[in-house]
């Protein structure tokens, strides 16, 4: 795979992965956060599991600390991140709630630090300081409902429960370079694992906080319900997760962090199509400015010899 064209991919995926924002808050309209979560993550866990036992068996033969991966896995990357990110989706835009998402390149830059000892140079500095400078208009940014939920002056509960689903997803792919790369399990095994145990612990905690008579879904809503979660499962569970699991063997999840930060772009584009939000001059002057950052830290990774220009990074 060239260069050219793995990147033109990872900006394909993001495109496709940008989208379930919109989705997302569609498909809330009929059913709690941590419900909805459970309700995704199972739907995926049990296609990709199935297709394994048709397809890979051995796939399945795992040691206890594999498996000990697949829950501490599930925990940051399925369960903890959609709870809170389709709490703040209730109450932000798509693609406000996006582009928060795209704070993952520097929580990603420190845990490859200290997990994959990937030096940070003064290039990746000021690609990382310059990404920040123009992240936080968006961030100041409140309206409608979001206002009513004001943590600080500066910031809401909403937009601060977005910066911890991307502080989550960001420690769980992490976690799933090391399983992917170290453990030798296979990037669909770990996913599909992960969300099926992710799912239950949502279903468990849906149980605790959420109404269930007979399910926490609004009364005659179960046909659309179903409808967006499984577009959201397909779309985003089989598609985007495992491509991203591949990517991982090419790139440094620093750079794919990084290359998130054009995902504003789609989702104001999909919350234009499908929500009717109308799209913020802010976000694409913020998101051309963090695109320079973007550029400045993946030219730092190559000259580091972090991502191959010919040849893809193979799993130890």
């Amino acid at each position: 795979m060239i260069l050219p064209m793995a990147i033109s991919i990872v900006i394909l995926m993001y495109a496709l992965w940008s989208s379930m924002f919109s989705f997302a808050k569609i498909a809330l309209e009929y059913s709690p956060p941590i419900f909805l979560t459970g309700a995704r993550m199972a739907i995926a866990g049990v296609i990709i599991l199935a297709y394994l036992v048709i397809a890979k068996r051995s796939a399945f033969k795992l040691r206890p600390l594999q498996w000990a991966s697949m829950i501490l896995l599930a925990f940051f990357s399925i369960y903890l991140t959609n709870i809170l990110e389709f709490w703040a989706l209730q109450h932000l835009t798509a693609a406000k709630a996006c582009f928060i998402y795209s704070l993952s390149p520097f929580f990603a830059a420190f845990f490859s630090y200290l997990h994959f000892k990937e030096k940070m140079n003064s290039r990746k500095w000021i690609g990382l300081s310059l990404g920040l400078l123009g992240m936080i208009p968006v961030l100041t940014l409140q309206t409608g409902e979001e206002g009513l939920l004001s943590a600080f002056s500066f910031m809401s509960w909403p937009s601060l429960a977005m910066v911890g689903a991307a502080l989550a997803s960001v420690y769980g792919w992490v976690i799933l370079r090391l399983v992917v790369k170290d453990n030798q399990v296979s990037p669909l095994m770990a996913n599909g694992s992960s969300m099926l145990i992710g799912s239950a612990m949502a279903f468990g905690h849906s149980l605790l906080v959420e109404h269930w008579s007979p399910t926490p879904m609004m009364t005659g809503t179960i046909v659309p319900f179903m409808g967006w979660t499984l577009l959201m499962a397909f779309v985003s569970n089989i598609i985007c997760y495992n491509l991203y699991g591949m990517l991982l063997k090419r790139f440094t999840a620093t750079f794919l962090s990084f290359m998130g930060l054009l995902s504003p772009v789609f989702a104001s584009l999909h919350g234009w199509i499908f929500l009717g939000e109308t799209p913020s001059p802010l976000i694409f002057l913020s998101t051309a400015i963090v695109s320079l950052g973007l550029w400045i830290v993946y030219s730092a990774e190559l000259k580091q010899g972090y991502v191959s220009p010919t040849q893809p990074k193979t799993a130890n």
